[in-house]
């Protein structure tokens, strides 16, 4: 029997679903007056659509015009090139519209068979700004666009679109982001994207019997350019060239030669064309510029700065790959001898002590392996920026260890590599754990142990690892250099420095002698065995350390306990316990990957503290002088603030996982005369702590053409925009800085 409802309980719900219904309409009468139909083709549809949902009281209102392209065709900017139409709207038949100006975004160009095109593919708005007669009350607007879109074919359209935007109140519509996103792409001054663009231009002479002339423009980025095109406008019969470009400073400064052509076509010629004005939009990826240009015949183009940039008559070498290769391949030599080795010493004096006595071609062998290593795992990383460039995530070198899972898979790899060496197991697993340990040495009789290939190509991967912390000489500008390009200077330059931190390994390989000499292994190998085992230990200690200032306290004595638990199953596997010895291939496995996740897991949950820029913390030195601590917050904006008071700043970059860092800390900042000058207020301390990512000290480092740490400068009256220190510091390089930037006297009295 079905049980029918009270009757005021179907009023109810009649009167709900009619509120449903009014609701629903009123939303889609909303989304409606927002834009207008499509017009739709083979190639493309364009539509009008609005910012806001009403006119509001504002005397402008903001409109897009919105074009799709099917894959291949396209549709052209307002100065289209050697070819194309622009879309132009008409706007007659709307009602209460004074005026309405269309802006255009940075396009990008197109070089086919020699012509040069600008335009837009896939998806493009151009924002509109509209000005209503009486603002306040509805706007209907009626707009004529003739366009032309080309592929392998031109095809010329018109849409005719119409839409109203009534009176009421001016809320954003689901179409503001959108509208928004474009519009920030429409070039403005380049303060917005840290450039700058010269408003003078050199004319010179080029090719007279063709009626071409060379236009050089000069630009300046505060990060290295990527790939910066330059496009000009000017009388409409002139046409001109892809920029040919040369850079300067590590790729801050560019200049950008431009070929004009038709320039016997321009009414007075040459003289005609050097007293016209003309716009120039400067691109860089995502970045953009604009500014008029006024042209001044002969010479180079004038700096884009010229207190800062370089001098008009000094010559712009462009940047050449194989130069910076051989920076990368120093750079490399020398991180083999930065305080950034210190952990993995004991893989390379086991690595040559382990031959004693034994076949130089076995030498050879081992170390062509380690070298491998090395160049394989320097490639790993190089695909790793590469991607996270690719996605747009914040890059650098050393920034693995920002990351708590990457450090306790460090020190549960190293854990196991202490053990093997104090002796706790002697499993021979050529291509496992115990292989990785590097048992270069004998047991208790004195046996002779050697590691295969694939344990020494191990070896030199893990090094690389522990290696790249902190920067070097050289290293930072060749890293710069390649995290502003492609991916092929990333993988050339990655392949540099692999080859200069192997170049030991490959000294080796090729003179076996050096290590075949050595006595053989025997008794005397435990002892130094242990001795190692003790430096790697240190090394797991290192780490946890850093763990524990980003985990905090609790979290890392987890970690402790779980690598106990390791230790102490492979100390009862080397002592022979049955159960112990069926645990061990997999024990040191499942309990790394569990301390792994947990370490990728807790940050989330974690109530430690961050290490950004606004934290201070006192272990590195820093006393207390009444509230505030001697090394403030970092803060970008307030430096200028301080310099425009006459202060001088300095500014450190640093992690607790640069060891670098730790020693430039240990052996100037916090201590003798430059540590005085912070004390008595001479110099004031800034402290940017990147132990944890922090995109604004990667932004900050980046100004710089830097990527790694640790990164210093100095900021003073005569130096505003910063001088940049070496990686490694000593009181005479940090008094000079000082004094340049400020004529602050702080050597020790």
């Amino acid at each position: 029997m079905q049980t029918q409802r009270p009757r005021s309980l179907n009023t109810a719900l009649r009167l709900i679903c009619f509120g449903l219904a009014l609701l629903t309409a009123g939303t889609a009468g909303a989304q409606t007056l927002a834009q207008s139909a499509w017009h739709e083709t083979e190639q493309t549809k364009a539509r009008l659509i609005a910012a806001v949902t009403g006119t509001g009281a504002a005397e402008r209102l903001r409109l897009g015009l919105e074009f799709h392209m099917q894959p291949g065709w396209k549709i052209y900017w307002r100065s289209p090139g050697d070819a194309g139409l622009p879309p132009k709207p008409a706007w007659d038949g709307s009602e209460n519209l004074k005026n309405a100006a269309m802006k255009w975004p940075a396009p990008e160009r197109f070089s086919v068979l020699g012509l040069e095109t600008l335009g837009y593919k896939k998806e493009v708005v151009f924002p509109i700004d509209l000005a209503p007669v009486e603002p306040g009350k509805p706007v209907a607007i009626k707009a004529r666009v003739p366009y032309l879109t080309c592929d392998d074919i031109c095809i010329p359209y018109t849409a005719n679109l119409e839409m109203t935007l009534p009176a009421g109140p001016a809320k954003p519509s689901e179409f503001a982001h959108l509208i928004s996103r474009f519009a920030s792409t429409v070039p403005g001054d380049g303060a917005g994207h840290g450039l700058m663009l010269a408003d003078t231009a050199a004319l010179s002479p080029g090719d007279a019997a063709k009626g071409e002339m060379t236009i050089s423009v000069r630009a300046k980025s505060e990060t290295p350019f990527s790939a910066p095109d330059i496009y000009l406008e000017g009388p409409p019969v002139l046409a001109y060239s892809k920029p040919h470009v040369t850079f300067g400073d590590q790729g801050k400064e560019a200049r950008l030669d431009v070929t004009v052509y038709g320039i016997k076509d321009l009414e007075g010629g040459a003289e005609s064309l050097a007293k016209a004005t003309l716009v120039a939009t400067l691109v860089d990826g995502g970045r953009s510029a604009e500014r008029p240009l006024t042209l001044t015949p002969g010479g180079l183009a004038p700096a884009a700065d010229a207190p800062t940039i370089i001098a008009a008559d000094a010559t712009v070498a462009e940047p050449n790959l194989l130069l910076f290769i051989a920076f990368a391949v120093l750079g490399g030599l020398i991180l083999n001898l930065m305080p950034c080795v210190l952990p993995v010493l004991s893989i390379k004096v086991l690595g040559v002590v382990g031959h004693g006595g034994g076949d130089a071609a076995e030498v050879r062998r081992g170390f062509v392996a380690s070298a491998l290593g090395i160049l394989a795992s320097f490639m790993v990383l190089a695909s790793g920026l590469i991607a996270l460039k690719a996605a747009g995530m914040t890059i650098g070198w050393g920034i693995q260890f920002q990351q708590p899972w990457f450090l306790a898979a460090m020190a549960v790899i190293v854990f196991v590599f202490a053990c093997n060496l104090f002796g706790f197991f002697e499993i021979r697993l050529p291509e496992r754990v115990g292989d990785m340990a590097a048992n270069a040495g004998g047991d208790a009789g004195g046996a002779h142990h050697h590691t295969g290939p694939m344990g020494h190509f191990l070896q030199g991967a893990l090094a690389t690892l522990l290696a790249t912390p902190c920067s070097a000489p050289f290293l930072g500008t060749a890293v710069g250099f390649a995290m502003a390009r492609g991916a092929v200077e990333v993988y050339a330059i990655f392949a540099g420095l692999a080859l200069g931190l192997a170049l030991p390994y490959l000294a080796v390989a090729a003179m076996p002698r050096l290590a075949t000499r050595l006595p053989r292994p025997g008794p005397w190998m435990i002892r130094l065995r242990q001795i190692m085992g003790l430096a790697l230990l240190a090394t797991a200690v290192w780490l946890l350390w850093v763990i524990k200032n980003i985990l905090g306290l609790p979290a890392t004595g987890g970690l402790v306990a779980g690598l106990a638990v390791l230790g102490l199953v492979l100390l009862l596997a080397g002592r022979g316990v049955k159960a112990a010895r069926a645990l061990t291939p997999g024990a040191p496995i499942a309990i790394g990957v569990a301390m792994i996740l947990a370490a990728s897991v807790l940050p989330s949950i974690s109530n430690a503290p961050a290490t950004g820029t606004g934290a201070v913390s006192l272990r590195d030195g820093a006393k207390e002088t009444g509230t505030a601590t001697l090394w403030q917050p970092f803060d970008e904006a307030r430096i200028a603030t301080l310099v425009a008071q006459g202060k001088t700043v300095l500014v450190d970059v640093t992690a607790d996982w640069c060891i670098t860092c730790q020693v430039n800390k240990r052996l100037v900042l916090n201590q003798g005369a430059v540590h005085a000058a912070i004390s008595d207020g001479r110099l004031i301390a800034m402290k940017a702590d990147w132990t944890r990512p922090d995109p604004v000290i990667a932004a900050y480092l980046a100004k710089f053409g830097r990527y790694g740490i640790p990164f210093n400068a100095v900021y003073g009256p005569e130096a505003p925009g910063g001088i940049p220190l070496p990686e490694l510091l000593t009181e005479d390089i940090v008094t000079q800085a000082v004094a340049k930037a400020g004529n602050v006297v702080i050597a020790e009295k």
